[in-house]
This record gives structure tokens, sequence and C-alpha cells, in this order.
């Protein structure tokens, strides 16, 4: 079966397919009302992927060649994605999501994305391939478009030789929450290892698991967690794209009770939606005693949503026990720490005011803050919390969360400065995240460049906006909080908050809960809805919505900031 050691570790990603092209499992895909569209078998993913490989290889394209791949929930993606590990081309999933700022914005992303990676072919499917020729217009490439291009072009008699050790897998585009997004390298054997940990130690998967997903396959959880690792364990997967579960997240569950399914994952965001849409006659629909692990990752976890989804799901066999905290991120393949199967969450109550003051993270009964512990890290992994100093912090003190072992990508494409900005000679990756340990646990607090320093306080723009959204009157996800300095040099916290009318009694109501829960007075910025930019995975992007609010704001004499044209807030 192509194996290079005993510990069930392929050569590449390609002799990884071979193996399950052996068995019957599936990759299956479901329609916008629930219905199944479409079966890909291992076996016929193989056989399709080897011939447009020998198709691809006809245009002599050199070894290593990127191909762009607009990542649609489409068996398009998974052929074309192994077609590249064949021809010896690096596939570069790039996001198949038009998001806020309509056509054009997306279009230039797809551009920058295709300029980035210096993409040589590119391929969107049916709906996408506008936007794709349009991004591609003014750049030199081989062919671009959609599938009919590729399935014109002749077969090679060349022999085909995988992408394999010490060759990249794949890019990953980092969702750029925080700056433009990077093109991540994974080589071979760093997704392979990240893979076999994640089956064999996080997630524990047997040959009965079954997988259910609404995640974007351009997105590190959706591409490694349920293309790649049930594939690794050749394992069944039923697909929702993720604008389906948008606009109908009750299909997740109905997937995972008809199915069966034992495994699925989302940020803590997707329980908290699917919770807020379910209905009690939905307590007749479903039967997920089946669902023994669920992932929730990606964000900062509020465990409350968490137990709010759980009791509603309780009475149709839903096990608080099943969820899974953990952390990860495309830099480490997917995967970097896993709370412990069958525990359910564990929550650390710590002292607010020392958290925010002194970056401790002392227990607590009163004044709390809830912080979830996202588990002890990967058997490969070394890590250590580090301070701006590099220095390694003691238990308990918040610090920069810093990981070495053979899963940390090779860099970022291209970018050899920011590379160096988070990349270590001797291999430690700077996360880029706030956190602290407990024993070897891992509890995540932020991104480091989210942190809204005020007056010397130390605060979590998660914790602003979670209690924003806790307000009767805001909804969840409709919050921005993130810091801006004024004229004075000082720095002002802000929380910008979609609205769809001026609400000077709710402006006051939430600047005073701020004042009251984290002893700072920030600027309450009321905007119209569908207002906060996001990311290309569906995050909050802080960065775009603080350089917007910049743009529509001036300073008074006072050194206040007021709307350009017309003032949308009061302080």
């Amino acid at each position: 079966m192509n194996r290079i050691d005993e510990e069930n570790q392929f050569a590449c990603l390609a002799h990884a397919l071979d193996a399950a092209a052996a068995g019957d499992t599936a990759y299956h895909f479901y329609g916008a009302k629930g219905e199944l569209e479409h079966v890909l078998s291992y076996h016929d993913l193989r056989a399709q992927a080897v011939q447009l490989a020998r198709k691809l290889k006809s245009l002599n394209l050199p070894r290593g060649a990127r191909m762009a791949i607009v990542a649609e929930t489409n068996p398009l993606f998974h052929v074309y994605f192994f077609a590249c590990q064949y021809a010896g081309i690096i596939p570069v999933p790039v996001p198949a999501a038009i998001q806020l700022g309509g056509q054009d914005a997306y279009v230039n992303q797809l551009r920058r994305l295709l300029q980035s990676c210096l993409a040589s072919v590119a391929v969107a499917p049916e709906g996408f391939v506008e936007f794709l020729d349009r991004a591609a217009a003014p750049l030199a490439m081989e062919v671009c478009g959609g599938v009919e291009l590729f399935e014109a072009l002749p077969e090679s008699d060349a022999e085909l030789e995988p992408l394999t050790t010490g060759e990249a897998a794949y890019l990953q585009y980092t969702s750029g929450s925080t700056r433009f997004p990077r093109g991540v390298e994974m080589t071979q054997e760093a997704a392979l290892n990240n893979l076999r940990e994640i089956c064999d130690h996080g997630v524990c998967v047997t040959e009965d698991d079954r997988l259910v997903s609404w995640l974007p396959f351009y997105h590190d959880m959706g591409l490694v967690g349920f293309v790649l690792a049930p594939l690794y364990r050749a394992l069944s997967v039923h697909y929702l794209s993720p604008r389906t579960f948008a606009m109908r997240p009750r299909l997740w569950l109905k997937l995972i009770s008809d199915n069966k399914g034992t495994v699925s994952s989302s940020p803590p965001t997707g329980y908290a939606l699917c919770a807020t849409r379910l209905r009690e006659a939905d307590q007749q629909r479903y039967d997920l005693s089946s669902w023994r692990v669920a992932c929730v990752g990606a964000e900062r976890i509020h465990a409350e949503h968490l137990r709010r989804f759980a009791a509603l799901l309780g009475p149709v066999g839903f096990d608080p026990k099943a969820f899974v905290a953990c952390y990860g991120m495309a830099e480490c393949g997917l995967a970097i720490s896993f709370a412990p199967i069958g525990d359910g969450l564990t929550v650390d109550l710590v002292d607010k005011d020392l958290m925010i003051q002194d970056g401790l993270a002392t227990p607590a009964e009163d004044n709390i803050l809830e912080l979830v512990d996202c588990g002890a890290p990967l058997p490969s992994y070394e890590t250590k919390i580090c301070d701006n100093d590099g220095n390694t912090l003691a238990e308990r003190e918040c610090g920069r969360i810093c990981v070495r072992g053979p899963s940390v990508m090779r860099g970022y494409f291209g970018d050899i400065e920011s590379t160096r900005e988070v990349l270590s000679s001797d291999g430690w990756l700077d996360t880029g995240d706030i956190g602290y340990r407990i024993g070897e646990h891992i509890v995540v607090t932020a991104r480091q460049k989210d942190v809204i320093i005020v007056n010397g306080r130390n605060l979590w723009p998660q914790d602003l906006e979670h209690l924003a959204e806790s307000t009767p009157g805001v909804r969840l996800g409709d919050t921005s909080a993130f810091s801006v300095t004024r004229p004075n040099g000082d720095e002002l916290a802000v929380l910008v908050v979609e609205t769809r009318k001026n609400q000077p009694e709710l402006t006051d109501k939430l600047a005073g809960l701020m004042r009251l829960h984290f002893g700072v007075t920030p600027y309450v910025d009321m905007t119209p809805p569908r207002t906060l930019p996001r990311t290309s995975s569906g995050k909050l992007s802080r960065s775009q919505a603080r350089a917007q609010f910049l743009t529509r704001m001036t300073w008074d004499e006072q050194g206040w900031p007021t709307a350009v044209e017309v003032n949308q807030a009061n302080a």
C-alpha cells in the first residue's frame, strides 16, 4: 500500500488515494434541500484524477507549477486537487464565496491570489468561471476557465510522477483575518504527519466512522479535516455547502441523523447559528445519538453557546461529552491540540481583573472570565508560551503560543519576509495567538494583533463582542471590537454594532456595560446591517473593520471620532 514506515504514514497524498481506492467508501455531496446530488467513490476519484493528470501533463508545465482551484463544494475540487498530485503540480484552493463588497471585490481577491501563487493554470466550476476569467484577464496563464478547457486537452504518454517527500502537497491560503492572506506551503511529509496524528490521537478514528461537514474546502478545517483526513483513513464523508448551511443550518443535523454521522466539526458560531434556528418541533426529527466527536475550533470558544446547543439537542440524543475543543491553524496543516475524547468541554474560570491587568490566569469563583481548555498538543509538537522578548513563561501566564514539530509549514510561498516574522531558524513557529498553559494543556485567549490595550489594560475583543451580543437588540455575529489611536496618542476601544436603525439608548447601554464589566468606555458605532467585513472563510475581520471605521470617521476638537458625513453613533 506504498507505506513508508511503521506508523501507517504514506509516502505522499497520491499514495493515500491509491490505498483508499481499493475500498468502497466515498464522498457524498448534497444539494440545497438536502438531496443527494453526487457520489464520488475513492475508486472513481483515482481513475478520474489519473486521467486528468495525463491531460495536465500535456501542457508540459514545470514540476511544482501551481494550479488554482476555485473550491466550491463540488466533486470537481477533489478530482482536480488529486490530478495535481499525480501530475506533479501544486494545487491551490481559492475561495468560492462572494463576500461583502460584491463581485468586483471577489474578482480582485481572486486576481491577487493568482498573482501571489504565480498560478500557471486555474479552473472554476460552473457559476464561477466568469469571475475567474475576469480575474485572470490581465495575467499570462497557460489555461484558465471551466472544466471543458481541460477536458479538451490531449492525454500525455509521459509517466506520472506524483508529488512526494520533500515537495509541497498544496498551498493553503490563510483566512486573512488580520492581514492579506498568505500562502502556507505544506510539504507532503508535514501534511501526512498532521493527518496521522489527527486521526490516531486527536479524533481517534475507527473504520466505522462516518464524517459530515459543511465547512469550505478552501479553509484548513474543511480541506484537511474533511477532504484529506477521511481519505487518509478511507472513510465516507457527507457534504453540505457552506452557503446551504448558512441558509438552512438544520440540514447539517439532518445529514448527521440520516447517515448516522459520528464525526463533525464547526467553529463555535456554527453551533450557535444552528441553535438559533432550532424549533421545538425539530426535537422529533433527528437522532443524534451516533455523533461521538463534535470538534469545536477555528475561533475563541464561548462555552455558553455550546451549552445551549447541547441543551436543545439533548432530547434527540446529542451528548455534550461529544464536544472536543481543539486548536490549530493552516500553518500547521490543521491541528495543534485536542481536548480528550469523551470528556466534553473543560472550562477554566479565572479572575477577570488579574487577566486584564497582568495577563495572569488565576483561578477564581467571582468576577470571572470563562475560558475553554483546548487540550494537550499532538505528540510530535513542542510548545511554549513566550513573552514579547522570547522568554518562556510559567504556567497560567499569558503570552504568545509558539510550536515546533514536523507538521509546521515550510513557509509562506514567495514571501521570505513574512516567513521570517513567524518562523525561527531553529523551527519555532510564533502562531500569533495569545494563551496560557495548564500543565500540558493549552488555553487560547486571542490573536496577538487583535488585543486591545487601553490604559495598560489588555482586553480581548471577543469578550467585548460576546457581552454585546448577549444584550437584547444585538444579534450574534453583528459586532466587531478593536482599538484606534486618538490624535493625542492614546488608544480608544471601539465597538461597531450592526443595526437597522440608530438606537441611542442601545448605544448608551452597551457603553455602560463595557464600562461596568471591563473598566473602559468604548466608542460605540452603529452601522447598517451586512457592513462588517469578513474573511474568505466567513470569519470576522477586525483589521478590515478598523480600516473601514477610520475611512469614514474624522476627529473632533476633543479628539473623539465623528462620522465624516453623518454621525451614526453617540459616545
